[in-house]
């Protein structure tokens, strides 16, 4: 069995990333890029889907682990009878080809150790040829290549790669992991040592930039740190996790595939990065997004890939068990291909947002947007599948209407404020209809709360976001009774669900899910914004109790076991928690 998820630790180089356990076992690694097929997929099997595992061979051998300072190098330490030992983890800046390098470093008695190193390429499918050479190892098969040099002796054995020896108190004993693309000449192997400090020069000097010096600092920074990891430098696109499939009940069948960039992600990404500093970030996100919908404003999706690809077919790796019996694996997201009206505002907000904080704009990105308004004028009446891709019947979600009304909102703010051209009243009373509309039909009165959809007698934990949006102002008594009303319904123990799938069949999907934790910070945000105020800061200590030890979210948490559920580290639960963290210290 793999590792519970909330075992794994993360390292990148900001165009891949590594998932390493507790126990010392690389599980899991796409190459070259986020989003490739892993050449380590044991997190979605077992150990014959290919893992690289470096640790003592002592099996009562006691460990702790932490990130180095504020850097992206993970630091593994065990004690066994015969002494300590760490593991030193990391994926220093991308250069000529992707790199990983660990080094055993001694650091009092003679431990044994023992590495275990089984490549599969195309997701545990492909077994390559390796060929060993002392301590170096080369494995090739169709277009991947994989070469390990290392300062101890190798040998193979059923398939795999070992290693058996001794680290003494201060001796370091370096491995190096280099992939290329097989047809390329052999990369010029990085010096572990030198990588080890260049990757630490990156991140000390990166989180330099950070302006967020409150209560929370440590929490923020980690949680930036691992944003930051999630990003592609070369297009600045941000995808939502490093992993596919992980799901979201254990055992289950709600599995999917999140090495994609999300534009529901876009306003809530742009504001974390500008309200700490990061303008660049901030600014490569919003030239990626612009990119991304470039073209024709109907055909604008919910996701894209890395580099703003649009066709993300889904399918399935039959071969794979998944995470605990979890299946299917899927790769691809069918519901890149799926009506959510909620993405035209939300890309909208974003950018009117950009424009307010002075990233430099120009009059392409005004055309795009009033493009997108001209499309958002004549589809915002139509049913969709909702920010959650819901497989069910299409509906009137609340939350998709309320951001088409945010989309002809910030248009309106952008003429007035900002003295761009466009048909301000004409868009006024578009949002004006949508607004009489959502408060006619979304809204139970008997209840005292805003609905799912229209008609409907469940709730959306999207409903929060109302007043952060600015469609009613935060001490509105819809607001108030709705917020009230989820933690009724939608609550456990402060722990939110997006909403209850089996009620009215909404979503299509068998199974349930977890609380999904960004919902849970926008209830802290809205507890604060009621004027609960120590409520919110209450909930808020107990989402961050959520962290694993070294500071990763996932999705979703187990709200009996607290065990972590879903892909991770998930981008929007720490996007949640840095701009609840920003809320709270509003006061």
């Amino acid at each position: 069995m793999p590792a519970p998820i909330e075992d794994y630790a993360l390292i990148g180089d900001l165009q891949s990333a590594a998932l390493v356990s507790r126990d010392g076992s690389i599980d899991w690694l796409c190459l070259p890029r986020f989003d490739s097929p892993a050449c380590f997929a044991a997190l979605l099997h077992d150990e014959s889907a290919g893992r690289w595992r470096l640790a003592p061979a002592d099996p009562n051998a006691t460990v702790t682990r932490k990130y180095r300072a504020d850097t992206l190098i993970l630091e593994t330490e065990w004690e066994t009878a015969e002494g300590r030992v760490k593991v030193i983890d990391c994926m220093p800046p991308r250069g000529e080809a992707a790199d990983l390098v660990r080094v055993v470093q001694g650091i009092s008695g003679t431990v044994t150790m023992r590495m275990h190193l089984k490549i599969r390429f195309d997701y545990g499918h492909i077994v390559p040829w390796v060929r060993h050479s002392g301590s170096d190892l080369g494995a090739v098969a169709g277009p991947d290549a994989v070469w390990l040099r290392s300062g101890v002796h190798l040998h193979g054995a059923g398939f795999a790669t070992h290693a058996d020896f001794t680290v003494s108190a201060g001796e370091r004993v370096p491995f190096v992991l280099t992939y290329q693309q097989s047809h390329l000449p052999v990369p010029v192997p990085v010096d572990a040592e030198q990588a080890i400090a260049d990757t630490q020069e990156f991140w000390t000097d990166w989180i330099k930039q950070s302006t967020y010096t409150g209560k929370w600092s440590e929490e923020v920074k980690r949680s930036l740190i691992l944003l930051k990891a999630l990003t592609y430098s070369p297009t600045g696109g941000i995808v939502a996790a490093a992993t596919t499939s992980l799901p979201e009940q254990p055992g289950g069948s709600r599995n999917w595939d999140y090495r994609y960039c999300w534009l529901r992600d876009s306003t809530f990404t742009l504001q974390a990065l500008i309200s700490t500093g990061f303008l660049d970030e901030a600014k490569a996100w919003r030239d990626w997004l612009l990119r991304a919908v470039a073209g024709d404003p109907a055909e604008l999706q919910i996701m894209y890939g890395l580099h703003g690809s649009r066709r993300l077919p889904e399918y399935e790796l039959e071969w794979l068990n998944g995470y605990g019996g979890a299946q299917p694996v899927r790769v691809g997201n069918a519901a890149s291909g799926q009506l959510q009206l909620d993405v035209w505002g939300e890309v909208l907000d974003t950018l009117h947002l950009g424009r307010s904080a002075g990233i430099n704009d120009s009059q392409p990105a005004w055309d795009v947007q009033k493009a997108l308004l001209d499309y958002l004028e004549g589809a915002w009446h139509l049913p969709d599948n909702s920010l959650w891709e819901v497989r069910g019947q299409r509906q009137h979600f609340v939350h998709s209407k309320m951001m088409a009304w945010a989309g002809f909102d910030r248009a309106v703010r952008t003429v007035r404020e900002h003295g761009l051209d466009g048909p301000v009243e004409r868009w006024a009373a578009i949002r004006d209809r949508i607004h009489a509309e959502v408060c006619r039909f979304g809204f139970d009165s008997q209840r005292n709360t805003f609905t799912q959809f229209y008609g409907s007698s469940g709730l959306d934990a999207a409903l929060l976001l109302i007043p952060r949006v600015g469609f009613l102002p935060w001490n509105d008594p819809r607001v108030v009774g709705t917020v009230e009303a989820i933690q009724r319904e939608l609550c456990h123990d402060g722990f939110v669900l997006r909403y209850e799938p089996q009620k009215e069949h909404v979503d299509g999907l068998p199974g349930t899910e977890g609380a999904f934790l960004a919902c849970s910070f926008w209830l802290a945000d809205a507890l604060h914004g009621i004027g609960r105020v120590q409520e919110a800061r209450d909930l808020f200590d107990k989402l961050l109790r959520i962290r694993n030890d070294v500071g990763l979210l996932s999705e979703e948490v187990d709200t009996t076991t607290f065990a972590h559920l879903g892909n991770t580290p998930q981008a929007y639960s720490l996007v949640g928690l840095i701009n609840t963290a920003l809320r709270l210290e509003s006061d």
